[in-house]
């Protein structure tokens, strides 16, 4: 299911579900310090680190299966992460978007949060906001933070970065 964004300007109740649909048919994209975190805990990135070439730029990016392109660390048996305790920031950050860049949508505006202008969304076809028996309420300053380490974490991970950790691990 495709990310279907609706603007994110208060509180919202969440509750993962388990649906499955975040977890598969997604780029995940992924910092050094998102596979540092992993590596740390036993796995090894050669298993859940794969590559996109976009323009002159080489991304690292969380590997899935073939089967169901569901991500390598996804139970389908159970729903759950079995690396939710590490997991990559964009995975933090879904079901919501962070934006430098409005999407034309009714009701949208800017979030204003550390001197940063941001647009922020949270993905409607996501069961699990406003779901019944929420396990928490998210807020839009937690997405923005989450947004703006996401942001200052990528531009630092690039393919040098990469051999170095990998030495590091090694």
């Amino acid at each position: 299911m495709r990310f279907k964004p609706r603007p994110f300007t208060e509180p919202v109740p969440f509750r993962c579900l388990y649906c499955l649909d975040c977890c598969r048919g997604r780029h995940v994209y992924l910092t050094l310090k998102d596979i540092e975190r992993i590596a740390r805990k036993g796995h090894d990135p050669q298993e859940f680190v794969t590559f996109s070439i976009e323009g002159d730029q080489i991304r690292f990016v969380l590997a899935t299966r073939e089967w169901d392109l569901g991500c390598v660390f996804h139970d389908p048996e159970t729903g759950k992460c079995r690396i939710h305790d590490v997991n990559p920031i964009i995975c933090r950050i879904y079901p919501f978007m962070v934006s430098r860049k409005p999407l034309g949508m009714e009701g949208e505006r800017p979030f204003e949060y550390k001197g940063e202008r941001l647009w922020l969304y949270y993905d409607e076809s996501c069961l699990g906001i406003n779901a019944e028996e929420p396990e928490t309420r998210i807020s839009p300053e937690e997405i923005a933070e989450l947004g703006l380490e996401f942001e200052r974490e990528f531009k630092e991970t690039d393919m040098e970065g990469f051999v170095r950790l990998i030495d590091e691990l090694g």
